[in-house]
Order: C-alpha cells, then structure tokens, then sequence
C-alpha cells in the first residue's frame, strides 16, 4: 500500500506542467516575481495560523525556484525585524525543481503563532513588531518584497515553518 502512494504522489508530480527535472533551468530573478502573503481561510487553530506564499513569473522568460522561501520579514517602513525560516516537517519530503512559465505561480505556505510569546519575548502586548512585507531571497539573484495581509506579529522571534514550493 505504502508503495501504490509513493508511485502515485510521484506520478502526479510529474504530470503537473510547472514540475521539472530540469536542473540548468535558470533561477527566478527578484526583478521576475511578483505575490502575495496572506492568511489561508479557517487556518487558524491552538496558537497558530498558516499564511500561503504566491509568486508569480512576471517576466516573459521561464525560470525555476526549489526548496523553502528565504527571506526577512519587513516593518511598516521597511526595517528588517527577527526572522528564522525552518522547514515545516524536516527530512519529511524532497524539493522539486518548479519551473515557472511566464504569467506562472508556485505557491508555499508557513505556520507561525501570532500571539503566543516564545522564550525571551514580552507576554504583555504584540511579541514581536507587526510585519507588514516579507523580502524574499530570489534564488536567481536579487529579492522580491510582497505584503503581508492581514500584517501580523511572527512570535517565537519570527519563527515560520515554511513548506518547500510547489505547485500554485
């Protein structure tokens, strides 16, 4: 049974269009991408919500991302505010090269707590500063910055637990 899985997880990725084992594909470029941050509907649940990162190739050239998001979460003006970026289940499942076509999306998500302190932070008020931006690392060079809606605190010093990306 565990093998029927397997073969059909494996199958179904490599049907989907904006999956490749293409690894000379260039990365996407910061000028490239374009998105969204915002919460998934009825995500919300013992201390935590998760939040979908979209990006979008806006360029009319294909390139490719793999792995988790990297990058700093941002305050109102901009100011870097404290992030840390770990994989949501660690050693659980390998990144695909997801290539994205122009006018293409892909799409990972991260589990935070907005208000449940973690070891050092104030327990009285918000425990970190609002993030208002996310400033993504493109992996092709230079960044990407989308809003976060509705903007937040990331407790547990900007802890997310990110997926890897995937298909959008």
């Amino acid at each position: 049974m565990t093998r029927l899985i397997v073969v059909g997880a494996v199958a179904a990725l490599a049907g989907a269009s904006n999956v490749t084992a293409n690894p000379a594909l260039a990365r996407c470029r910061g000028g490239q991408l374009a998105g969204t941050f915002g919460v998934v509907p009825g995500s919300a649940g013992a201390g935590s919500i998760t939040y979908a990162l979209k990006l979008k190739n806006t360029s009319a050239s294909a390139c490719a991302v793999t792995g988790l998001p990297q990058g700093v979460l941002l305050g109102r003006t901009h100011q870097i505010l404290p992030t840390h970026i770990r994989a949501e289940f660690p050693g659980a499942l390998s990144a695909v090269l997801v290539t994205l076509a122009p006018r293409r999306s892909t799409r990972a998500t991260a589990r935070f707590s907005p208000d449940v302190p973690g070891p050092g932070e104030q327990s009285s008020g918000p425990c970190e500063p609002v993030a208002w931006w996310f400033r993504i690392a493109a992996q092709g060079g230079g960044h990407a910055t989308v809003r976060i809606e509705p903007r937040t605190p990331v407790c547990e010093h900007g802890q997310l637990l990110f997926s890897a990306y995937g298909t959008a």
